[in-house]
């Protein structure tokens, strides 16, 4: 049995930053990672690549060659990655012994939430290669100053995890960043573990693009996490996280266990390393 995740997201929401930032965490708690770009729009990747959709078909070509736009062309390379699942599947038997496995796909929303091709593609390999997945859904923090941006976010979550039908876990990506989006209107919590909605009513109604939308009752229930790929304890209580929700805590539980002390150990060593940081910068001043 193989474990990984599908990290998905609309664009800019910071999808192969958290490849890069993950697939380094993972190496340093001692699992073999490999990371799987299935964006043929991706060609500029900070990680190591071990499988590479341009290898099978490449966007520009696509464009071109079917007179499409971009987001034309990234269906049609889905659809194309669909029909060519055995290219994918050969591909991945090498690296199935041992490896874990993180599958950077398109930010094009309707991917995921309207057309069938990524969700099929998962799918049939979870069916053919036993794999367990968790979807990790990336938002961009900066929704979150804007009530109605957030309740879009919170719909488009909603709708895009019951499409995939995987387990799914929603993440505030770039949240290091959320101070210089603005004042938010309630406490971090407030977004993170999506409270009662109805009390956004009163700031929806301040912006006329969405007053007329007062009507509307809110009962979303999700659950979000935060993510910053400069906080290794926001990191390590993700993995925690998605751990529990593909299984793989109960997998080798002497491994976790092992693991998820190296997780404790290294997120308290960059604690104290902030710390001294912070008592030298008192100190110079």
């Amino acid at each position: 049995m193989v474990f990984g995740q599908v990290v998905i997201g609309p664009p800019g929401s910071g999808k192969t930053t958290y490849c890069n930032g993950m697939s380094q965490f993972l190496k340093l708690i001692g699992r073999k990672v490999a990371v799987i770009n299935l964006d043929p729009a991706n060609d500029s990747l900070p990680y190591e690549c071990a499988i590479n959709i341009e290898d099978l078909i490449k966007l520009s070509d696509v464009m071109t060659e079917h007179s499409l736009g971009p987001n034309g062309g990234l269906v049609y390379s889905m659809d194309y990655l669909e029909k060519n699942i055995d290219w994918l599947q050969s591909k991945l038997e090498p690296l199935l012994k041992d490896h874990y496995l993180l599958f950077d796909f398109p930010g094009q929303v309707e991917l995921f939430f309207l057309h069938s091709n990524a969700k099929n593609v998962v799918m049939k390999l979870i069916k053919k290669l036993n794999l367990r997945l968790t979807a990790v859904h990336l938002v961009d923090a900066h929704l979150c100053s804007d009530p109605g941006n957030y309740v879009s976010a919170l719909l488009l979550s909603l709708s895009t995890m019951l499409h995939l039908e995987l387990p799914h876990i929603n993440v505030l990506s770039k949240i290091d960043l959320i101070e210089s989006y603005g004042k938010l209107a309630f406490n971090l919590d407030f977004y993170t573990d999506v409270q009662d909605l109805s009390y956004l009513q009163h700031h929806l109604d301040r912006d006329p693009r969405s007053a007329k939308y007062r009507f509307v009752m809110f009962d979303v229930d999700l659950l979000i996490s935060i993510f910053s790929s400069q906080d290794k304890e926001s990191v390590g209580n993700l993995v925690k996280l998605i751990d529990k929700s593909n299984g793989y805590i109960f997998a080798n539980i002497d491994a976790s266990a092992v693991e998820f002390s190296k997780i404790a150990f290294t997120t308290a060593a960059v604690q104290e390393k902030y710390m001294k940081d912070d008592e030298t910068f008192d100190d110079d001043n």
